[in-house]
């Protein structure tokens, strides 16, 4: 009997890869391409999205010869993607009007703050579920629209589509026939309602966005499409499109209420499963659709940090600290402590639990004694104390402590950070065997709708755990570490109001 095989897209923030599955969930090839980011003014993030798509269709192109290699077949196609990251183009001609605006941006900042002095924050929380951010789509596509009026550009604005990433994705594989999202991406756009799920008309009003440019809401498990013949030589089902951190939580197998992971990926996204009942945060968290499942939406309270192991990348790109990323963990372990230095990553503002854009990143404690394994070290704490503020707040929000964190994504294979963790949140912290929770959450989305897997049951069987840590650190040196890295963060908030 010949292989089969799910592929997964996993288009992310630094790079596009394409994994094939198999039915004990393994993964036995994976492509990846990096691919460019640009700074065109400070605090401004782009992609050019036929870099984004060129390189997604390589990947994609080198799995498919694989698979004819050994004679397997491909039996559906789940796409995972870096969300909020916004896409305009011209229906006619396929064009994009402009470059991707990443998440990470902001320049819309200014802006977001004059809709919280008209009063619309409450509104849009309890409408989106999200608080008002440049992090989300809304204030993006609002901005495209305005610099194409602002720059007479000879475009008819009706032959205009927006998308995120998964839209762009799968309007490239089909060829144009398919212009639709799922409904955990429009959860991120700040314009999708996640109570009545439908576009928002007092929202897309608000932000002068017209409802003909929107896609269509799958569900995330779905039909969405097939592969044009013209684009991959062959005829392919897509059957799944979800954002990558809620990709995660059912790559996670996190289906029960009350379940919850973090990934470190680019950013750090801690996400639980709140079930089928929208749970609003006390504690600036976000509420955000989970995913929609034969009918059934799940949603999710969510904290996110904007810069997580991206600040491994800064360390090697920008300070050249080292040359390659996973130099960091020995370096960090060369010093017994930070040496009273402290790295708050802040370096496109602060996301969850304190929704500051005009934070800006810091490292404060350094004397004639601080070497760079101190700054290192300062950076692994910084990432996880990040969390911990977040964990902090869904305590709270629950009224009882979490009891276990299940982790995923590149920098969860670093052991220090994971220990820092788990001695920070005072919880076991559990990474499985395979840390590509996010192409796992597609592809199993997706071979669930082709029956390649008959049920989540079958799905547990599949997952094997790795390592769990267990908090260690002792009380006076954790609180020492948390005090210190809050007086930190106040050094950072407001920063460029302040100058």
């Amino acid at each position: 009997m010949s292989q089969s095989f799910i592929l997964a897209i996993d288009q992310g923030t630094t790079s596009s890869r394409s994994l094939l599955v198999d039915h004990a969930g393994s993964i036995v090839f994976n492509s990846q391409k990096e691919f460019t980011q640009y700074f065109p003014k400070p605090g401004w993030v782009e992609h050019d999205p036929f870099e984004i798509w060129s390189s997604q269709l390589s990947t994609i192109k080198e799995a498919l010869e694989y698979a004819d290699s050994i004679d397997a077949r491909i039996e559906a196609i789940g796409i995972t993607n870096q969300r909020e990251t916004t896409i305009v183009w011209d229906k006619t001609t396929g064009l994009p009007v402009y470059n991707a605006i990443v998440w990470q941006d902001r320049r819309t900042t200014e802006y977001c703050e004059s809709l919280k002095q008209e009063g619309w924050m409450d509104t849009i929380h309890q409408k989106t579920g999200l608080w008002v951010d440049a992090y989300f789509s809304a204030s993006k596509i609002r901005w495209i629209l305005k610099h194409l009026e602002s720059q007479n550009i000879d475009i008819d604005l009706r032959n205009l589509v927006f998308g995120t990433v998964d839209s762009w994705l799968i309007y490239k594989l089909t060829n144009g026939a398919v212009h639709a999202t799922d409904v955990s991406n429009a959860s991120r756009t700040m314009i999708y309602n996640i109570v009545d799920l439908e576009w928002d008309k007092t929202l897309l009003d608000k932000f002068n966005i017209p409802d003909y440019m929107l896609p269509e809401v799958k569900s995330s498990k779905d039909n969405i499409g097939i592969t044009h013949s013209a684009v991959l030589g062959k005829e392919i089902p897509i059957c799944s499109a979800i954002g990558d951190q809620q990709s995660a939580l059912f790559g996670q197998l996190c289906t029960q209420e009350g379940a919850l992971k973090n990934t470190y990926g680019t950013g750090c996204f801690l996400v639980m499963n709140t079930g089928r009942t929208l749970k609003y945060s006390k504690h600036k968290l976000l509420s955000t659709i989970a995913w929609k499942v034969n009918g059934t939406v799940h949603y999710a309270l969510e904290g996110s940090v904007f810069v997580g192991g991206a600040i491994v990348q800064w360390l090697r790109d920008g300070l050249e600290l080292f040359n390659s990323s996973d130099e960091v963990e020995a370096l960090a372990h060369s010093v017994k402590d930070n040496g009273g230095v402290y790295f708050v990553p802040a370096l496109t503002g602060l996301g969850a639990p304190y929704w500051d854009s005009n934070a800006r990143g810091a490292i404060i404690g350094i004397t004639r004694g601080t070497r760079k394994a101190h700054i290192a070290r300062a950076a692994l704490e910084g990432i996880a104390l990040q969390v911990f503020d977040i964990v902090k707040a869904m305590n709270e929000d629950l009224g009882a402590p979490i009891a276990e964190l299940k982790v995923d994504g590149g920098a969860s294979a670093n052991n220090l950070l994971m220990q820092l963790q788990s001695d920070l949140i005072e919880a076991n912290v559990v990474r499985p065997a395979v840390l590509e929770s996010t192409a796992l959450g597609a592809a199993f989305l997706a071979g669930l709708e082709v029956g390649f897997w008959d049920s989540i049951d079958d799905l547990k069987a599949l997952l094997k755990v790795d390592k769990t840590f267990k908090p260690k650190m002792n009380e006076l040196e954790k609180e020492n570490l948390i005090r210190n890295w809050h007086k930190a963060i106040g050094r950072t908030k407001n920063w460029i109001d302040e100058n």
